[in-house]
């Protein structure tokens, strides 16, 4: 996500603290919160796949899913 967007939703925050945001501003925040968390969530999937454990025995482990039905939603 560009940091122009995130500096809008950082700024449309602030607005929703100080006024009642109009239907716009709303419909805007809640769009841009919606791409926001889409990319956290797939920044920390992509961390997660390259993540690997290694055991005290020295073997070594990639993680994997437990729960294949909680997959991200493309």
């Amino acid at each position: 996500m560009e940091k122009e967007r995130i500096d809008r939703l950082n700024e449309l925050a602030r607005l929703a603290k100080q006024r009642a945001l109009t239907e716009e501003e709303t419909a805007e925040r809640a769009a841009l919160r919606a791409e926001y968390l889409a990319a956290v969530r797939m920044n920390l999937e992509a961390q997660l796949q390259s993540t690997t454990v290694v055991y005290p025995d020295g073997t070594k482990k990639k993680l994997t899913r437990l729960h294949p039905e909680f997959s991200p939603k493309q």
